[in-house]
């Protein structure tokens, strides 16, 4: 049984709101990224990647071009990262990161999204212990000994190595996120990564039963994707079917 991680991959938007979002938190990270690091991708990985998730989710390559020519400029807003945690329906553990310009604003929109949906927001710490921050990249293969062979090589700190359906998922500490793309990449040739980010991994996961708490979760999910500040939503709930 593979871990419970979350697949981040942006399905295909049916309304342009909808895409204006999506579009929206990409060019905010990348702008971030661009405008600390530099905005040549090629000497700053991190951009590089941000770059590749934003091609994947289907972000138009003017928007991307606008982030970094913005970046390029120097002025512009200054965005800081937050991140909330706290207690979703049934009992869920929730860790909410954000990207703002203005942390006042941000908190009271995200505290408004627990407090509609009857959850309760914690203080720093209050959840996190119970994630695993990590690497994860998913990519086609099924050759799992090659894979830790190109790991072991490059002396690459890995938690796990796994394989299922077709499909290769490798974890790692998030501080080694660069050491193990480097690894794979420069051992396994050119490779489409399926998921290809840092996540909070749920150490247990929590199923919701119960419908009345499957509808304030899925209430309480839209209003954090619908608030721009808001850049991932990290949870353990698992959704009974």
């Amino acid at each position: 049984m593979g871990r419970a991680y979350q697949n981040r991959k942006v399905s295909m938007a049916k309304t342009s709101d909808m895409n204006a979002r999506v579009y929206s938190k990409h060019s905010r990270s990348i702008y971030v990224c661009a405008k600390s690091g530099g905005i040549d991708p090629e000497g700053n990985l991190a951009l590089r990647s941000l770059i590749e998730r934003a091609k994947r989710d289907q972000v138009p390559a003017h928007v991307i071009a606008k982030a970094l020519e913005k970046a390029k400029g120097g002025a512009g807003e200054d965005f800081a990262v937050a991140r909330y945690e706290g207690y979703g329906p049934g009992k869920t553990m929730v860790i909410v990161d954000c990207l703002t310009d203005n942390p006042n604003r941000t908190f009271g929109d995200v505290r408004l999204a627990f407090t509609k949906t009857n959850c309760s927001i914690g203080t720093p710490g209050c959840v996190s212990h119970m994630f695993d921050h990590c690497a994860i990249f998913v990519f086609a293969g099924d050759d799992e000994d090659k894979v830790l062979e190109v790991l072991m090589e490059e002396d690459v700190d890995v938690t796990d190595v796994e394989c299922e359906d077709g499909k290769i998922t490798v974890f790692a500490p998030h501080t080694e996120y660069f050491n193990t793309k480097n690894a794979l990449t420069n051992g396994l040739g050119e490779i489409e990564f399926e998921i290809d980010e840092i996540q909070f991994v749920p150490q247990t996961t929590t199923q919701i039963t119960d419908q009345e708490d499957v509808a304030l979760f899925e209430k309480f999910h839209n209003m954090l994707d619908d608030l721009e500040d808001v850049q991932n939503v990290f949870h353990n709930a698992e959704i009974a079917q």
